[in-house]
């Protein structure tokens, strides 16, 4: 598991029910169950147990192991390296340990703000090898070269005779890649939550140790749902940043008789974060959005519908941009069909297909490309796969076996191809190869004509921003919901999607909090 996705899942089991709190204390625990194992293993008796931390999680998991060890009948000492502690839940623990004066267990708490402080701990001193180690210094955000006392903090714990635990990734590996870049902690064993971070996994055994997992309660929903965890996923706006630096899409899509769908699609992707967005489209659907969006620009093309001779003009302005939205309101045309395959065939950048697109472009074209992203219902998922039977999408159960053999139909069909689809649905369903993500984001307001339309352009919007097409779908489809909540709030059913547009800078911008 990526560092990401444990950040995500952690998040979104608030929104389950289940707090940041309760996770770390169901951690801590488990720390010190496996610590006292092993530590019965190796010497058949209690020992001294040193805890290590820094100011993240993992030093709340050492934290709350303290309680459980000294339970146990450990001598405990935490040494800490910082005392700025960041995390929240962190910080109660440790006030939790604060409180037990006057001290009646066996714990010794060591504020290390030195490098003579950390030179003169017994750890340090001791030759012995009967006490146990647990390295909580640093989690899963660490890059390039370490501060000098935790560098001889890890220096200190690596030489020490005792037996070496590390919390979740030893601290000083980069736990995505499993790289070390400048030192890092040499456990004995290593200690992970709920899944192994990949690069501990991938890791020769040698600078991992052991590898334990174990169980902290984490739910199977907490990982598939879509929720406000997600947002994780969002890079920080580079302040030096220039305009087109976060963004430029392509939407190619109108006619004659429909203008509404790339507009909306066009400033669903701003509001996304995007910032250039283009529209090409034949002249009167740009005469329309022209004079209603003036924050779109707009590329107008001869005639009233698409066609292959606008090809090249379009495959022009692919070159300048990041992503290209094909289908918003463009209507059934043999002509435009003929436009959509082609443009498919030839560019190669991360593309999403929507709405007449769904209806045109040949399955065959897409099937080996994971850089795109499809946007059916249910009859346009049909249509598009050739599915003959009567598919539903029908999740809404606390019965397993039924939401199990629907989702595993469904991801039957889109194994086909290597892309993402979205599933919409009153839960939508977003489905790449084996993964799959549900979200319940939205309401019943939103069958009025042109939310689609948003969807697709929030996921070609945030498709141009450096984020993979399965979580830009997973995000999309989560932040088109969630604007839609607050339409309804303001409106009740009678918003329009221009109205869902309207706030989804204000959601993005709770959900990033």
């Amino acid at each position: 598991m990526k560092p990401i996705d444990m950040m995500v899942t952690d998040y979104n089991c608030e929104y389950l029910g289940l707090s940041r709190l309760c996770l770390m204390e169901s951690a801590g625990k488990s720390l010190a169950e496996e610590v006292g194992k092993i530590a019965v293993y190796t010497f058949s008796k209690p020992v001294k147990v040193v805890i290590f931390t820094g100011s993240g999680g993992n030093g709340g998991d050492g934290f709350v192991a303290a309680r459980y060890l000294l339970n146990r009948g450990y001598d405990v000492d935490i040494y800490m390296l910082k005392d700025n502690i960041r995390s929240k839940e962190a910080k109660i623990n440790f006030e939790i340990l604060e409180n037990m004066k006057p001290r009646l267990s066996r714990l010794t708490i060591y504020n290390l703000r030195t490098l003579d402080d950390i030179n003169n701990t017994e750890v340090a001193k001791s030759k012995d090898s009967e006490f146990v180690i647990v390295d909580g210094l640093l989690g899963t955000g660490i890059k390039g070269k370490l501060q000098t006392n935790v560098k001889r903090a890890i220096e200190i714990i690596n030489q020490s005779n005792g037996v070496k635990i590390s919390v979740d990734v030893p601290s000083g590996m980069d736990p995505l890649t499993g790289e070390v870049t400048d030192l890092a902690v040499v456990p004995d064993y290593t200690i992970s939550f709920h899944k192994i971070k990949n690069g501990v996994r991938d890791a020769d055994e040698e600078i991992v140790g052991g590898l334990v997992t174990a169980d902290i309660g984490i739910p199977f929903e907490a990982e598939y749902f879509v929720n406000y965890g997600d947002f994780l996923r969002l890079k920080n706006r580079d302040n030096k940043s220039h305009k087109g630096n976060n963004g430029r899409l392509l939407i190619v899509g109108g006619n004659k008789d429909y203008s509404g769908a790339p507009a909306i699609a066009g400033m669903a992707a701003i509001g996304a974060g995007c910032d250039l967005v283009y529209v090409a489209t034949p002249e009167k659907s740009a005469e329309a959005i022209k004079s209603t969006s003036p924050d779109l620009i707009v590329k107008s093309l001869e005639g009233d519908k698409l066609s292959l001779t606008h090809s090249n003009e379009i495959l022009k302005l692919v070159d300048n941009v990041d992503c290209i939205l094909i289908g918003p309101g463009a209507g059934i045309d043999d002509d435009t069909s003929k436009l959509f395959n082609v443009l498919v065939a030839k560019i190669k950048k991360p593309i999403v297909l929507d709405a007449d697109a769904l209806k045109q472009v040949q399955l065959s074209l897409i099937k080996n490309r994971d850089d795109i992203i499809l946007t059916p219902h249910i009859f346009e998922f049909k249509s598009f796969f050739n599915v003959n039977n009567d598919l539903k999408l029908d999740i809404d159960s606390y019965d397993f076996k039924k939401v199990d053999e629907n989702i595993t139909e469904f991801q039957q069909i889109t194994r086909q191809i290597k892309g993402t689809v979205i599933v919409k649905g009153q839960y939508d369903l977003i489905l790449q190869s084996t993964r799959f993500r549900i979200n319940k984001s939205g309401n019943a307001g939103m069958t009025v004509g042109g939310t689609g339309d948003a969807l697709s352009g929030i996921c070609a919007g945030l498709l141009t921003q450096d984020l993979n097409p399965f979580d830009c779908a997973c995000l999309g489809v989560f932040i088109n919901g969630l604007a839609g909540e607050r339409a309804f709030e303001v409106k009740g059913n009678g918003f329009s999607a221009t109205d869902l547009v309207s706030y989804m800078g204000g959601v993005i911008k709770d959900g990033l909090c």
